[in-house]
């Protein structure tokens, strides 16, 4: 049988499905006719194995308390060493309810409250809230955009805010949303090894792992023998294959006493067994949707390529930040003049579209816009239009 849903050109209407990104503009203070590309979620139907396996699964008609067997392992560990050349080892996995799930349970287990947490802003904003919320204070070791239009890490404040905050936990954040930055193996040494030099313990996340259009993934764990010993790696299919509502993810601790002191808090947290359709899901994924993801992925470059070169030819005073990885773009609105609050209006009331403002990825986000890519390249375009037409007027 051949996979079936490779026409990403297709409309599929979304509407009345209770989906998060088109049925509650309302209930989020947006306009019930705005086109939404904020979060990220693909408007891509799912590889149709994985469609299948559900289904199957569906019509045996029994959902009782489920958990993985050899076969889930194999199949994780066959496409972490095919896609990442990273050697897993089934002792280290531990299954979550989502990748911030994982953030908040590792924010509780190595660290007190009061204590401060690194990460880097402007960043995916539940780092922030999973530290603040917890309460912990959010420490930045904020990223500068270079002449090179590229965002770069400043080493030396790093390891100022980790000896001045007395830093016990840091988030990395590989590939980086939202400044599509995929970090190279120099950068994630020299981050390395001051993280071992100061008894850092390493959570990286590594969601969009799999959507890199420039350099390499690197998986942090993976580049020397100490960063392991110092690593929680967050993974799950739901970016790469469109599952986010399944909840399920995959989380991987080599150090035994890190895993231990996490597995304690999901158990304060009263989390054992994952849904079954999470795991039929992830099987399937990772089992045989290759052809599905190849495809996908090559037209989701395609899509960041047609905006880069959308953005220079026609939306004057604004400049696409030079993309990595991830399939969302960020868009620096800064030379157009106006202020946050009126680029907000611009965006959503002129342009009637619901894209991540920067500001929610912390201070230095402000002035930029995030938008989803992974859509239809007709949507896209015309999301685009919007834009050049709300800024003409």
């Amino acid at each position: 049988m051949a996979e079936r849903n490779l026409d990403f050109n297709r409309i599929i209407n979304r509407r009345g499905t209770r989906s998060l990104k088109y049925d509650f503009a309302k209930r989020r203070g947006m306009p019930e006719d705005v086109l939404p590309l904020w979060v990220a979620d693909m408007d891509f139907e799912t590889s149709s194995y994985i469609e299948d396996a559900l289904i199957e699964r569906a019509r045996h008609g029994i959902f009782g308390y489920s958990e993985v067997q050899k076969p889930y392992f194999e199949i994780i560990r066959a496409w972490m060493k095919r896609h990442h050349d990273w050697e897993v080892q089934e002792k280290w996995l531990v299954k979550t309810p989502g990748v911030v799930f994982a953030l908040a349970m590792a924010v509780k287990a190595y660290t007190k409250p009061g204590d401060g947490v690194l990460i880097q802003l402007p960043v995916y904003y539940p780092f922030s809230e999973v530290i603040e919320d917890n309460g912990r204070k959010v420490v930045s070791n904020t990223l500068y955009l270079g002449e090179d239009n590229r965002y770069h890490i400043d080493f030396d404040d790093f390891e100022k805010k980790i000896t001045e905050e007395k830093i016990k936990l840091f988030f990395l954040c590989n590939p980086h949303n939202p400044v599509g930055r995929v970090w190279t193996r120099e950068e994630l040494t020299k981050l390395g090894d001051i993280c071992v030099k100061q008894h850092v313990i390493v959570v990286s996340d590594e969601i969009h792992q799999d959507f890199v259009f420039k350099g390499k993934h690197l998986v942090f764990a993976n580049l020397k023998k100490e960063y392991e010993d110092i690593s929680i790696v967050c993974t799950s299919p739901s970016k790469t294959f469109n599952l986010a509502s399944m909840m399920m993810s995959n989380i991987f601790i080599p150090n035994r006493d890190l895993k231990h002191r996490f597995r304690k808090e999901l158990d304060a947290a009263g989390t054992s067994q994952l849904g079954v359709m999470g795991l039929v899901a992830c099987e399937a994924a990772y089992s045989k949707g290759e052809e599905w993801y190849q495809a996908m992925l090559s037209y989701v470059a395609d899509n960041i390529a047609f905006t880069k070169r959308y953005v220079e030819a026609n939306l004057h005073g604004v400049r696409m930040v030079e993309h990595e990885g991830t399939y969302l773009v960020w868009l620096d609105f800064r030379e157009t003049g106006l202020s946050t609050d009126e680029l907000e209006k611009l965006m959503v009331h002129k342009a009637k579209l619901w894209l991540d403002s920067g500001k929610i990825f912390g201070e230095s986000g402000r002035g930029f816009q995030r938008i989803n890519v992974a859509c239809p390249r007709s949507v896209l375009s015309e999301a685009l239009e919007r834009i050049r037409k709300a800024i003409q007027e």
